[in-house]
């Protein structure tokens, strides 16, 4: 079994599509209250129903740049076949989203090649807040079901609750996880923890790191720092550099990931909390203005409820 092909099996359970439906209603009810009275009273789709659908994804957190893009193909379509019933327009816009996620990077990735990497190193990004620690919990569980041997490095040095967190998230799932004292260099955690995971022959590395914008220059700094150490142990280390972003906190998530891209390689996306926002949108114009992969994406509470990124499956639960 490869690293992560328990995820395959997970999206094509009942149970994994009910939970991805169950937690994007929010977003579901407020998107579609919105396009209905969009379209009250027309019969076909117009320039004012183009305005007012405009409205509806900006304010559905999708971002103005992505809206845009979105009411330009809608434009296109609608000169193209000169007529079409406002009763199309859900079938027209999922299909849109889909074509604009499927351009920008968006890979379904229960087929993603993950290499011959062993140790598999995941460095984890984000702010304080976001669920960072839940989702590498939740990770680490679901890679260990797997069968692949896991541990995790307790590089947020500098908040007691963070490296408790990890540990109590270790107990949690049973894997191990190497922590240094409070204010400890985090680049000598992650070393430490690669370095033993090399001698243990584990499979997969999840770095956590300080959740902290102070400032772009020292974020830099400090997590440029930590991937030189990897890189000292294992060449080309790490493999993955995750973001967590918070999906409930809307633009702010794409702030905070304008951020981070600029201070490090960010190559793949976790979108959390999306069971609790009706601004799940924010997946959308995140993927087209960043071009990085969203990679998970969060569904509820249960240690289960975090799933690999399919576009098909989330926009289509999105239309349901």
């Amino acid at each position: 079994m490869g690293l992560f092909d328990f995820f395959k099996k997970k999206e094509q359970t009942p149970e994994a599509q009910e939970a991805l439906n169950k937690g994007l209603e929010k977003t579901k009810e407020g998107f579609f209250t919105k396009i209905t009275k969009a379209v009250v009273g027309k019969s076909m789709v117009d320039e004012e129903v183009l305005d007012d659908l405009e409205e509806v994804l900006v304010t559905s957190d999708v971002g103005v740049t992505t809206t845009l893009k979105i009411i330009e193909r809608i434009e296109d379509r609608v000169a193209r076949d000169k007529y079409i019933n406002t009763s199309e327009l859900n079938d027209i816009l999922r299909n849109e989203i889909q074509e604009l996620l499927a351009e920008n990077n968006s890979n379904d990735f229960e087929n993603f090649e993950y290499g011959n990497h062993k140790p598999y190193v995941i460095m984890v990004v984000g702010v304080n807040g976001v669920g960072k620690t839940t989702t590498i919990g939740k990770l680490a569980h679901k890679l260990k079901q797997a069968g692949n041997k896991v541990v995790l490095g307790a590089a947020d040095t500098f908040r007691a609750a963070a490296v408790d967190q990890i540990k109590l998230w270790g107990e949690r799932v049973g894997v191990r996880v190497v922590a240094q004292a409070m204010g400890s260099d985090p680049a000598s955690v992650a070393f430490d923890t690669i370095q033993s995971a090399v001698a243990s022959q584990e499979d997969v590395v999840i770095i956590d790191t300080a959740g902290r914008l102070h400032n772009k220059l020292a974020l830099m700094n400090e997590l440029t720092k930590i991937k030189n150490v990897m890189k000292k142990v294992v060449p080309g280390a790490p493999h993955e550099i995750l973001l967590v972003l918070d999906a409930s906190t809307g633009q702010n998530a794409i702030e905070q990931c304008k951020q981070f891209t600029q201070a490090t390689d960010v190559n793949a996306l976790a979108l959390t909390k999306l069971d609790g926002t009706a601004k799940g949108g924010v997946v959308i114009g995140i993927s087209d203005q960043f071009k990085i992969p969203v990679k998970y994406i969060g569904v509820g509470e249960g240690i289960n409820d975090l799933q690999l990124f399919n576009k098909k499956e989330f926009v289509d639960s999105l239309f349901k």
